[in-house]
C-alpha cells in the first residue's frame, strides 16, 4: 500500500526517535503539514472561454509563499495559514478588482477532507497595471487527541531493537496496525483555488 508523503514522513520521524541515542531524540510534531494541493496551485481563465491558445489567455493567478502559525495547544492543534496570490491580467487599460475562491482544507490521512473553507482573495489592478498581488489567510483547529498516536503503536515504533532479534531489520510500518495509526494520526493542509471541472483539467494537462 503507497502512503503520502506526510505519513511516509511522519513514520520516518518515529523511526529516528526510536533508534536515536538518548541525547538525540527525535520528537515528532503535532503540528499538520501545509502544502499547496496538487493540480490547483494555478488558475488559467481565457476570453473566448472556448479557446485554449495562449492568445486567449486572459488572467493567469498562482497561489505561493505559504506560511503557518502552529501552536500544540491543549485541547486543540491550532494553526492559521498564510498565503499569497500573484496574478497577471492581459488587457490592463482599465482599474479592476478580480475576486477568486482559495480553499483552505484540512485532510488526514492523504485521503479524508476533514474541513474545508474558501477564502475570497480580491486582486486589485491599477489603470495600466497587468500583475497585481493579495494576501489570504485562514485558522484551523485539529483536536490534540487525533493527532496523538496511541501509546501502543508508539512503543511498538520506539522500542529498542537489537541486534540478532528476529524483527530487528523489520519496518514498524510493515504491520498494519502500526500503519493504519501513523495514517489516521497524520494531518495536512492542502491549499488552492477553487477550480471549476475545466480549469481543473487544464491544469492537469498541461
Amino acid at each position: 500500500m503507497r502512503l503520502s508523503p506526510v505519513v511516509s514522513a511522519a513514520l520516518a520521524a518515529l523511526v529516528l526517535a526510536s533508534c536515536a541515542k538518548d541525547d538525540q531524540i527525535v520528537k515528532r510534531s503535532l503540528c499538520p503539514a501545509v502544502s499547496v494541493a496538487e493540480y490547483s496551485g494555478d488558475m488559467t481563465r481565457f476570453d473566448p472561454p472556448a479557446q485554449r491558445d495562449s492568445g486567449a489567455i486572459a488572467l493567469t493567478a498562482t497561489v505561493t509563499n505559504l506560511r503557518d502559525a502552529c501552536v500544540e495547544g491543549t485541547p486543540d492543534i491550532a494553526d492559521r495559514v498564510s498565503f499569497d496570490v500573484v496574478a497577471q491580467r492581459r488587457d490592463s487599460a482599465a482599474a479592476a478588482t478580480i475576486t477568486l475562491p482559495v480553499f483552505v482544507a484540512v485532510t488526514r490521512g492523504g485521503e479524508i477532507v476533514v474541513t474545508k473553507q474558501l477564502v475570497q482573495v480580491a486582486l486589485a489592478f491599477p489603470a495600466g497595471q497587468t500583475r497585481a498581488l493579495a494576501h489570504g489567510s485562514a485558522a484551523t483547529a485539529i483536536a490534540r487527541n487525533a493527532v496523538a498516536l496511541p501509546v501502543s503503536i508508539n512503543r511498538l515504533i520506539t522500542r529498542e531493537r537489537k541486534p540478532g532479534e528476529t524483527d530487528a531489520a523489520t519496518d514498524p510500518l510493515a504491520e498494519p496496525k502500526v500503519r493504519d495509526a501513523v495514517r489516521q494520526a497524520s494531518f495536512e493542509i492542502l491549499v488552492g483555488f477553487e477550480l471549476t471541472p475545466d480549469e481543473l483539467a487544464y491544469n492537469a494537462t498541461k
